[in-house]
């Protein structure tokens, strides 16, 4: 029985603490702040809650795994899980509506040909074929399986682009992808969304992120009844289940070295705990930044993605019932000086007071180092509920308060301002993020900031492939 040390109780590191727990191993989290959940938060005011994180599940099947293999319960026993239909609807900046529904190529092709005009399906359609070849040759190495010891080959772009002619440049962008292959200003700012989604600007994301939309619209969305936050409370009580210990309001101020290996950490207070291994769930860069590893100057410093972008979140409570005709969520497509926001009105009577009130959440992509003081934050949310105007009937009329989240909010939670995505084949390699294996043996990666990345059900395949690494050796080789 090894005694392991887990830094941080994000989803990620949850996740390989659970599993670390079940396979026999003595495991304690410290966790720099009051709570679990890492960027899987909630702000709740007046009998209103509101995620103030991820608020759709895609791949659950990531959590499935994860009961299925730490507990007699299974995930659907934990938490009440529904497909969201439609999967979104869009509103774009002519006026157009279309409603996308969940999981359904053909619905998906004849709803783009009804809002759009013929042969707009037929050409998002195609489009998806081609993604699905990028995802069938990234889906292994950059989901299932331990980062490759060659970067070469996942920095290459698999995205088999159409050919674009002796005279013109190579398509290499998930932007001029939408203006060769798509031929539309909508379907190009339906594929933009995505990549904003997950926090890639489209004028510089591979093409390979083509598969960001083809993974939603071929495995669904999903919604956790009580907010995303009940996922978050599911996997903690299953840690507990297992006899993982927490520590919180405890941030661990240094990783302990001997003969060059980790062996433990020292805690805030100058306290130290011995461990056999050490697993960060802390992002990678506030590591180095905040002198917790002294890594080298060499190169043996671990690489990080670097997309730069992070969020910004508006919690509404309304006034008024939730009309027949709201969908969960809405895409409103940038207009008139206001950006493109992804509005989020689950009918859950666990968010709201009681059924004549809405609790609703608008969220913006933005650069992570922008500096804007509080007035300027307050200026921009409000041209996020300007344009969230655009999908709920008399918003500022319904409007009884709002809490805005900014990136300092969102460093002051996680550690890090940005917000990292999953990763991307292509771009040189700059949008993989760290190995799990870090540059001290004994300590591991897991979370959003390392492979296979951001995102709810990423971080927990890195939570999985860092408990793979310590139960089974040198010689594991990732999920079956």
């Amino acid at each position: 029985m090894a005694r392991i040390v887990v830094i941080g109780a994000g989803l990620g590191a949850m996740a390989a603490a659970a599993r670390l727990a079940v396979a026999g191993h003595r495991v304690t989290v410290y966790e720099r702040g009051s709570t679990y959940g890492g960027a899987v938060g909630r702000h709740e005011r007046d009998g209103f809650a509101f995620d103030t994180g991820p608020g759709l599940l895609h791949l659950p099947a990531v959590y499935r795994d994860l009961f299925v293999k730490t507990g007699k319960e299974a995930l659907e026993e934990c938490v009440t899980l529904t497909q969201v239909d439609p999967a979104s609807r869009h509103v774009f900046a002519d006026g157009t509506r279309v409603d996308l529904p969940n999981a359904s190529r053909a619905g998906t092709v004849a709803a783009l040909d009804a809002a759009l005009g013929p042969g707009a399906g037929e050409r998002w359609g195609e489009f998806l074929v081609r993604a699905r070849e990028a995802w069938d040759r990234t889906r292994r190495p950059l989901l299932e399986e331990p980062q490759p010891a060659d970067p070469a080959p996942p920095a290459r772009d698999p995205y088999p682009a159409l050919k674009a002619g002796l005279l013109r440049r190579p398509t290499t962008t998930l932007a001029q992808i939408g203006a060769r292959e798509l031929r539309d200003p909508r379907l190009a700012a339906l594929l933009d969304a995505y990549a904003w989604t997950y926090g890639f600007d489209p004028a510089t994301a591979p093409a390979s992120a083509a598969v960001l939309p083809y993974m939603e619209q071929t495995f669904g969305s999903w919604y956790v009844a009580g907010g995303l936050r009940a996922l978050a409370d599911a996997v903690y009580e299953r840690c507990r289940k297992r006899r993982v210990e927490f520590v919180f309001d405890t941030p661990v101020e240094d990783v302990l070295e001997k003969d060059g290996r980790a062996v433990g950490v020292r805690l805030a207070g100058g306290g130290t705990v011995e461990a056999d291994h050490v697993v960060s769930g802390a992002p990678v860069p506030a590591l180095y930044r905040d002198h917790v590893v002294a890594w080298s100057d060499g190169d043996d410093r671990p690489r990080h993605q670097a997309n730069g972008t992070s969020r910004v979140t508006v919690c509404l409570a309304l006034r008024g019932a939730r009309e027949a005709e709201a969908v969960h969520r809405t895409v409103v497509h940038a207009e008139g000086g206001r950006p493109t926001v992804t509005v989020l009105r689950p009918d859950d009577p666990a968010l709201r007071p009681d059924a004549d009130h809405e609790a609703l959440t608008v969220t913006a992509t933005v650069r992570a180092d922008q500096e804007r003081d509080a007035a300027g934050w307050e200026s921009f949310a409000g041209l996020m509920v300007e344009a969230a105007g655009r999908a709920v009937p008399a918003l500022g009329e319904r409007l009884l308060g709002r809490h805005v989240r900014t990136p300092e909010d969102v460093r002051r939670d996680t550690g890090s301002a940005e917000v990292p995505g999953p990763a991307l084949a292509g771009a040189g390699g700059r949008l993989l993020p760290a190995d799990n294996r870090s540059p001290l043996p004994g300590l591991w990666f897991a979370g959003g900031w390392s492979h296979p990345g951001g995102g709810l059900s990423h971080a927990g395949m890195s939570g999985a492939l860092v408990a793979g690494f310590i139960v089974e050796g040198a010689d594991f080789r990732g999920s079956r």
